[in-house]
């Protein structure tokens, strides 16, 4: 592979992040290049920002945990915006909206595609658009991380909305696909970044200066990994049988929510527990305290990371019951 890595592996993963008709594509208006996954991606879009005259970058609080290293490795100033509120276990959207009101002119946005890590609260459509127009209105460079396209609601269409609603709403803006959770190709480092142009002869420069900051990073990806993934979504029925594959496991996940949540409130906890079905995704945020989470660990052996984010991944009808009430016996 080249430095751009495996031009058909890039074009399956933009028709699939964008659309599988999508006319800017054909018009040559979206252009990308192969990354190392996620955080390979993430690094050097953070790269070519602080090249090109940006000194800093919002993400929303939280986010995962590794954005903010890549980003001040890259050399830029990480701020938040207010995304979640942990009072009410609810996207706090009064203080997005308050937030990004205020973020300077031309700053670049971090936004999660879907199932936001690690809160699995997602906006609304209807918020979506308001999001966008705002910071259409206010000059924001939107930068979308979409590591569970597929995997979060069961359909690859649904969980790109917000992506596509950007594109048909006019933003130019970047994007960073990762293939590591919905792909299982974790060990492959397999993603694809991408940059929406106003025109095509934009987009393609912008690409050019990815290779840039790629060649002296790393030179090129490996070959492996992206060949699985476009030899599945170059094939109609491997397509089909990936996206059903990848269905049963976000419903499996989404009962399992639903159990947790009935399992939690028959233990007679005071806590309300909606949220765990409110949320999408891999990931519930808990609510649990870093306390509480060393606790259980101690007290039960069972583990999450120290903001109360559980792996609904792990939890199965076989350990759903132990699981709720050792989180019963913490925060009763």
């Amino acid at each position: 592979s080249g430095i751009a890595g495996d031009p058909t592996f890039v074009n399956a993963a933009l028709k699939f992040g964008y659309g599988e008709n999508s006319s800017e594509i054909a018009d040559g208006r979206i252009q990308g290049v192969q990354a190392l996954s996620g955080t390979g991606g993430l690094r050097v879009m953070g790269e070519l920002l602080k090249k090109h005259g940006h000194s800093k970058i919002y993400v929303p609080n939280p986010t995962w945990g590794n954005h903010i290293p890549i980003f001040k490795n890259s050399g830029l100033e990480v701020h938040k915006y207010r995304y979640y509120d942990g009072e009410t276990s609810s996207l706090d959207f009064d203080g997005l909206i308050q937030d990004f009101n205020e973020i300077p002119e031309g700053t670049a946005v971090l936004l999660h595609v879907c199932a936001h890590n690690p809160t699995g609260m997602d906006p609304t459509p209807e918020q979506w658009k308001e999001i966008s127009e705002l910071m259409k209105k206010r000059n924001l460079l939107p930068f979308f991380d979409s590591a569970y396209q597929g995997f979060a609601s069961g359909d690859a269409t649904k969980d790109a909305a917000s992506v596509r609603m950007f594109v048909e709403d006019g933003h130019q803006f970047a994007m960073i696909q990762s293939f590591s959770k919905n792909f299982g190709l974790y060990g492959h480092r397999v993603g694809a970044l991408s940059v929406v142009g106003a025109t095509a002869e934009e987009a393609k420069r912008v690409a050019s200066q990815m290779k840039l900051v790629i060649r002296p990073m790393y030179s090129n990806p490996p070959r492996h990994g992206a060949r699985i993934v476009s030899t599945i979504l170059s094939d109609a029925q491997l397509t089909h049988d990936f996206i059903s594959q990848c269905k049963g496991m976000a419903d499996r996940i989404n009962k399992m929510r639903g159990v947790l949540q009935s399992r939690l409130e028959e233990t007679g906890s005071r806590h309300s527990w909606g949220h765990i079905s409110k949320q999408i995704g891999m990931f519930a945020y808990s609510g649990l305290s870093k306390d509480q989470v060393m606790e259980m660990r101690q007290r039960h052996h069972v583990y999450c990371t120290a903001d109360g984010r559980i792996s609904m991944a792990g939890v199965t009808s076989g350990n759903v019951d132990y699981i709720a009430n050792a989180i019963h016996d913490v925060s009763k």
